[in-house]
């Protein structure tokens, strides 16, 4: 082990034993609790702790400036479903049996909750959960919110989709509720996740509500009024969000707890917009990522480092002085929270499954580069399919008919796409130019190439035989109920004979 690295550990271990953190220590309660707290659909830097100049996050903000934020932090789905059970098993989703949307957690899975609970932590979530049901008993306590927005028919397959009237707003009502009744006498371990920015959205999600002069549109999408008023209600439920942020973390210092408290902050994809959510770009893979400990982290603190969402489940358990077991795939980032220049990765890996539409993907990258492999390039990069019915995909479609559209804006239509993309996150951030077929960058290509290669075989991972047809009309974003229900493939369906890499 490395010097630096040994002293960090050192330093870790004696910051446990002045807060009572090992689990031998006469008092459980001075162990850290734990907050996770899981923005739905949320890009990475639509905040102004990673720099957004116009959307109001006043509560992150602090998060970050008394914590630490990490600049390449990236999840391994960007998919809702697949990324929330790679956080909670510690797995790659190839490896969970949840890796399409929708589908539940095994009863098999172990997660790291069920460790904490065993060691003596009180576990509870509120919100959205969107695991299954083989999971809650790892939880003291689920209280459920309701899904919000689109819902497709359960019984003939011919009853239209509606909008819940019921609803929840925000799924973020019972998160202050569920800290008060929690045990007194125990650590504890909440898994709060919100319903916010998730489609579909309303007007009145926040008041004074953001203003169209307020809108950053990125590149991929074309500057439309539609488009700006689309953004400009997700930056609303953004704000709301981040309100309730603020009430949990005030709840925390009322109870007298916020200091020993670890409080992550993070999305389970990015925004659910055209190229961003269901894609391997970063607005669909990289995560905004804060860590507040009053106990253990300076302030302001700001990491460079890469690291993952399967490395959340390890950290979490070295912290509460546990130890995570073999089928945990991700590396522990306590050390990181020590010291910020701490690497634990080389390369982080993410992957795309089926989300509404058939797809299978797989990235690897690091802080200067990323390199996209796509299986199934003869299919166009269509976004999910709430997207799909957005004012935004639907000023698209008219402009890509007039030909309005410029290259990248027409992506998402475009087919077949590359097998191969290739980008300089350094130059171009929003990632733009392919240059996967640069003579210059062959070198880059060819030892990303052999390294996401190596990283398919050592995790057992695979392309399907048989695919998974779509559940909706790539253009309208209307379903097809006749494919509603989707049971697992058979072993030879998922390898097949030609399904190895």
């Amino acid at each position: 082990m490395r010097i630096k690295e040994t002293i960090c550990r050192v330093s870790l271990l004696m910051l446990f034993a002045l807060v009572g953190a090992s689990c031998t220590s006469t008092d459980v309660n001075e162990r850290p609790n734990v907050v996770l707290i899981i923005a739905d659909d949320m890009n990475w830097n639509d905040c102004g702790a990673y720099g957004h100049p116009t959307i109001r996050t006043a509560h992150l903000d602090k998060l970050a400036a008394t914590g630490m934020r990490f600049d390449h932090a990236y999840l391994t789905a960007s998919s809702c479903s697949p990324s929330r059970s790679s956080i909670i098993t510690g797995r790659y989703p190839h490896n969970t049996g949840a890796e399409q949307l929708h589908w539940a957690l095994p009863k098999s899975s172990l997660t790291f909750v069920e460790q904490l609970k065993d060691s003596g932590y009180y576990t509870a979530a509120a919100g959205k959960w969107h695991l299954g049901n083989n999971l809650k008993d790892r939880f003291d306590l689920v209280v459920e919110a309701n899904v919000a927005g689109f819902q497709l028919p359960t019984g003939d397959g011919k009853t239209p989709p509606k909008m819940v009237a019921d609803k929840k707003p925000s799924g973020c009502e019972d998160w202050v509720p569920v800290l008060k009744q929690r045990p007194k006498d125990k650590p504890f371990f909440m898994w709060f996740a919100a319903l916010d920015p998730h489609r579909a959205y309303e007007q009145g999600a926040l008041n004074p509500p953001h203003k169209t002069s307020d809108i950053i549109v990125p590149p991929h999408m074309p500057d439309h009024p539609d488009v700006r008023e689309d953004l400009r209600l997700y930056y609303d439920e953004i704000g709301r969000l981040d309100l309730y942020v603020g009430r949990v973390k005030a709840e925390l210092e009322k109870q007298g707890v916020a200091d020993n408290t670890v409080i992550i902050f993070m999305s389970d994809n990015g925004r659910p917009f055209p190229r961003d959510k269901t894609s391997l770009y970063d607005g669909g893979i990289k995560t905004p990522f804060i860590v507040n400990w009053p106990a253990g982290i300076k302030p302001d603190q700001v990491s460079k480092s890469l690291v993952s969402s399967i490395d959340i489940g390890p950290t979490i358990l070295e912290l509460a002085g546990l130890k995570a077991g073999s089928t945990f795939e991700g590396k522990s980032f306590a050390g990181i929270l020590q010291d910020p220049t701490e690497e634990i990765h080389e390369y982080v890996f993410g992957e795309d499954h089926w989300h509404d539409y058939e797809d299978h993907a797989r990235s690897i990258g690091n802080q200067n580069f990323k390199l996209i492999r796509n299986s199934f390039n003869d299919l166009p990069t269509t976004p999910s399919a709430d997207a799909g019915r957005s004012l935004t995909w639907q000023a698209m479609l008219k402009l890509n008919k007039a030909g309005k559209l410029n290259k990248i804006q027409q992506a998402c239509f475009t087919a077949p796409r590359p097998k191969y993309e290739l980008y300089d996150l350094k130059k171009d951030p929003h990632e733009i130019k392919n240059l996967a077929n640069d003579p210059a960058y062959q070198g880059v290509f060819n030892k990303l190439k052999v390294e996401l290669a190596k990283w398919s075989e050592r995790t057992g991972d695979y392309v399907p035989s048989k695919r998974t047809p779509d559940e909706f009309d790539r253009v309208t974003g209307e379903p097809d109920h006749s494919v509603r229900k989707r049971p697992r493939p058979s072993k030879m369906d998922m390898y097949g004979t030609n399904g190895k890499y």
